[in-house]
């Protein structure tokens, strides 16, 4: 049987209080299951967001998507992860990533390093992360007995270490061209590629993973052209079918997107979706129908 489906919202919009509490109810209100908040400068600092969210909602879990683990001395962030897990009733989910943003790291005055440094660095702190977790002399300690783990994978070597590590395996369905974060879609063919590799290294895995995948955008349309012509001029290699066909990319009629979404499970194993803040309220009709599809 297919892994029942799960949905998440990340929120990337700073707000004040009440507007906050208000974007988290709204999201709760349309059914998504987890919560979720970025690690970037200039948007919102992810633990004490998510405890508001807890706050202001009763069902959904909450999780960072992902965090910048060249932003986290590890003992600090295991502080963070069980005090926030304990004010959260155990609804966390702890996204962890290696970063990839240069100008991020500059302005913090954080080194960035080469990708393998940065994937050293995110190894460390997930061992350290778990060791300081497990430990029953640790304080704070977290509600839940372990806090769900999920790491956002691309290239070989972090696609071990989630296979090795992760309760829950993200696909970016991108790869970053350059330190300045600008991101270059997988096709169908590549993503699939992504996946077997990744199997293949968890293959030993006692259980297997959640499979997670990052949709950029959402939109209910049945004239797609006008909506991705902003993605055809900044990636002159597509065409409308081509950027049609991308997996992160969810554009059509009700009845295409939600067989896509279906597809895309049966094809990639791809149960947990997640979608970015402008579309929240687009992607809520395709929840509710599969939904209804499953019950």
């Amino acid at each position: 049987m297919p892994r029942p489906f799960r949905f998440g919202v990340n929120l990337l919009t700073s707000a004040s209080a009440a507007e906050w509490r208000a974007k988290c109810r709204r999201a709760e209100e349309l059914g998504y299951d987890v919560l979720l908040v970025p690690d970037h400068l200039g948007m919102v600092a992810p633990f004490p967001a998510l405890v508001a969210a807890a706050g202001a909602t009763e069902r959904p879990r909450l999780g960072t998507f992902v965090l910048n683990a060249g932003f986290w001395n590890p003992a600090l962030l295991a502080r963070e992860v069980a005090t926030t897990d304990a004010l959260t009733g155990g609804r966390l989910e702890l996204g962890l990533g290696t970063g990839y943003v240069r100008a991020e790291h500059e302005t913090a005055g954080l080194p960035f390093g080469s990708p393998r440094e940065r994937v050293d660095l995110l190894r460390r702190t997930v061992g350290e992360l778990e060791r300081a977790l497990r430990s029953a002399e640790h304080r704070p300690r977290p509600a839940q007995p372990r806090v769900p783990l999920l790491i956002g994978a691309n290239g070989d070597r972090m696609l071990r270490l989630t296979a090795e590590h992760a309760d829950i395996a993200a696909f970016t369905g991108a790869r970053a061209r350059d330190a300045a974060g600008t991101l270059t879609p997988l096709t169908a063919d590549e993503l699939d590629e992504r996946v077997a590799r990744y199997r293949e290294l968890a293959a030993d895995r006692p259980a297997p993973a959640e499979l997670n995948l990052l949709i950029q955008l959402v939109a209910v349309t049945d004239d797609p052209g006008p909506v991705l012509r902003p993605l055809l001029e900044r990636h002159p290699q597509l065409d409308l079918d081509r950027a049609l066909a991308l997996p992160i990319m969810l554009v059509g009629t009700l009845e295409q997107l939600v067989a896509r979404v279906r597809a895309q499970r049966e094809r990639f194993g791809f149960s947990y979706l997640t979608v970015l803040e402008p579309s929240m309220e687009a992607f809520a009709p395709v929840m509710r129908r599969l939904r209804e599809e499953s019950a």
